[in-house]
């Protein structure tokens, strides 16, 4: 249970103004309406309910400025979780009002889903690491655009194609060359001019998130793990915070989405695909740092093998499964990860054996 505070605030929060809710123990409602979203106008609305109060918001959009300004006023904030508050989500009739009064009498009767708000040196890795990803797929998108320009002309490429890379530093020499169209020469050159600019703000972003985790021991310890690299430790330790917040592998593995949806009726429990919901960034780090771990670790790739003949989706999932499980036990341990037998962690075999069924 939490505190018995004497102000229980609901904050429904939108990109310009918010709708504040301010109950009593009782719940009745001391204080209602719209406040523009800045420092000033919020504490004034605030100011009489300083004393013993806490406040809840859903983790929304830049979420961290209303919370960081509520902190500031509040005794206590509460992170709610956007999709389990079920009050909100699955309501008929939705207004601001309705929205911030639910929160509000959710969190007197202590029944918020609550969701995690990482701390602010985590949140500021978060920001830089997605900074990098952003500029990685923008590369990628003009890649894909200049390739659809060099298919035009598929004698002059298909050679060019068998170097693996059309934009390595032989592929751009090449494409220097190409006998093309006024228009068509145009577009190629300023699309490699365009990388090439893409490719010195990667650059600058990595300098940022390096000198940001230079003394990250996590960091150190996941880039032991097969598979893990320097950007995919930094982006597992942001993404996970504190270890300590997971009882068990079982717990991470729900945050980051690398768990099947499960189905019982009739005393007959059915496993599907993995679920939907969860850490994205999570999920995706431990399932691209699956080819990787294989090719680098031989238990790792003698379980894979094995595993793909129930499917190669499947295979990777439940190695994914496996790292994530490996990675919560370095940092609830503090160690380097050790190679092992493939046998030897009954908590990943069993996972493993579970996902590929």
């Amino acid at each position: 249970m939490t505190a018995p505070y004497d102000y229980h605030i609901g904050v429904d929060y939108h990109k310009t103004y918010s709708h504040l809710v301010v109950q009593d123990s009782a719940g009745k409602t001391l204080r209602s309406g719209r406040v523009k979203n800045d420092r000033q106008s919020l504490g004034s609305f605030l100011e009489r309910y300083r004393e013993n109060s806490h406040a809840v918001m859903e983790a929304t959009r830049n979420w961290m400025v209303m919370y960081d300004w509520l902190d500031d006023i509040c005794d206590d904030v509460v992170l709610a979780h956007p999709l389990k508050v079920k009050a909100i989500a699955d309501a008929k009739i939705k207004t601001d009002k309705i929205d911030a009064t639910v929160l509000a009498h959710l969190l007197r009767a202590d029944l918020v889903p609550e969701a995690w708000a990482p701390t602010e040196k985590a949140r500021d890795l978060r920001v830089a690491l997605r900074e990098r990803m952003f500029y990685v797929r923008l590369r990628t998108m003009v890649k894909n655009r200049g390739v659809t320009v060099f298919d035009r002309y598929p004698e002059q490429t298909a050679q060019l194609k068998k170097l693996g890379d059309l934009f390595n530093k032989t592929g751009l020499q090449q494409l220097a060359t190409l006998n093309v169209s006024a228009i068509d020469r145009i577009q190629i050159d300023r699309g490699l001019e365009f990388i090439g600019d893409i490719d010195g703000r990667i650059k600058q972003a990595e300098a940022t998130i390096k000198a940001m985790t230079k003394t990250n021991g996590n960091v150190k310890l996941l880039k032991t793990i097969p598979g893990i690299g320097e950007f995919f430790a930094r982006l597992i330790d942001a993404e996970i915070d504190d270890i300590d917040r997971f009882r068990n592998p079982k717990k991470l593995a729900a945050y980051a989405g690398l768990v099947p949806s499960t189905y019982s009726s009739g005393g007959k429990i059915f496993h599907g695909k993995i679920i939907k919901q969860g850490n994205k960034w999570l999920r995706w780090a431990f399932v691209e740092a699956v080819a990787p771990a294989v090719a680098s670790d031989l238990q790792l790739r003698a379980q894979y093998e094995h595993l793909k003949l129930n499917g190669t989706n499947k295979a990777r999932v439940a190695i994914a499964r496996k790292l994530l499980t490996i990675t919560f036990q370095i940092l609830r341990d503090q160690r380097p990860y050790e190679r092992r037998g493939v046998d030897s962690d009954e908590g990943a075999s069993a996972t493993i054996s579970r996902l590929s069924r």
